[in-house]
């Protein structure tokens, strides 16, 4: 796949710029993901599109209540998982290896989107990211994100969502399951529901093993045609992803040095 290249200062038309950046340190992503909305805000770039899977970290939401935490503090640390308190909406949520995690980093009023049609965007797209891997999935009413058997007496969660919108751009975004550690969820009430069940693709499958960021990749390409589909970005437009997640983070550096933030 070839490289995205680094944006034009000041164009801030055409479809979604989609970056692969592996795995990459939650706080590093954060500080990005920052950077570009406010270039974005500014109109110094376009829109963007980060996927990549994270290092085992805690989330919390700008008003979560962190009793849904469950695990001591000594024993995360013990483990190397960091809290961190974030401003997007929802509550507690983990990130690690075998998940896919997408920022959308998208100017609402430059395509004329409400936030209501962005998170129903989002969670199609992990819907059809879902059914594109062999799990067909859906939407729970009253609760935010991607389900297994959302209507039956057994709802699983695959996919979480939680937004951050700053000056008409949105930031943060989902979290997919693909071939996450499940026993990692032990350590949180799921986005403060005490009693979720979370699953993954590989879970539903039935074909349990270790998290890999191969199968993250995979994923990643199917959400990236999902969601421009979903926002009606032409194919065309929609750049490929690369294959090194540093060549992929160098571009969103020159791209914001170009915008001059």
């Amino acid at each position: 796949m070839a490289p995205v290249e680094a944006g034009t200062s000041g164009d801030t038309s055409g479809g979604l710029e989609v970056h692969w950046l592996g795995r990459i340190a939650y706080e590093r992503a954060w500080s990005l993901q920052k950077r570009l909305a406010a270039a974005r805000a500014d109109e110094l770039i376009g829109d963007q599109l980060l996927l990549l899977e994270h290092p085992p970290v805690l989330t919390l939401g700008r008003t979560s209540d962190p009793a849904h935490i469950l695990a001591a503090p000594e024993a995360l640390a013990a483990r190397g998982i960091d809290v961190v308190r974030v401003e997007r909406g929802g509550e507690v949520t983990y990130h690690g290896p075998g998940q896919l995690v997408a920022y959308p980093i998208i100017g609402l009023s430059r395509r004329g989107l409400l936030v209501r049609p962005l998170v129903r965007a989002l969670e199609d797209a992990m819907i059809d990211t879902c059914r594109a891997l062999g799990v067909e999935a859906g939407r729970r009413d009253g609760h935010p994100g991607c389900w297994l058997d959302p209507d039956g007496p057994a709802p699983r969660k695959i996919g979480a969502l939680g937004l951050r919108i700053e000056r008409g751009v949105s930031y943060h975004g989902i979290a997919l399951n693909v071939t996450v550690e499940l026993t990692d969820f032990d350590l949180i009430d799921a986005c403060g529901m005490p009693g979720v069940v979370s699953t993954s693709v590989a879970a539903e499958l039935g074909r349990p093993g270790p998290p890999m960021t191969t199968s993250v990749a995979t994923a990643a390409n199917h959400f990236a045609a999902a969601l421009a589909g979903r926002l009606d970005i032409d194919e065309g437009s929609l750049a490929d992803p690369v294959h090194e997640p540093a060549a992929a983070i160098d571009a969103l550096e020159r791209t914001l040095a170009a915008a001059g933030a």
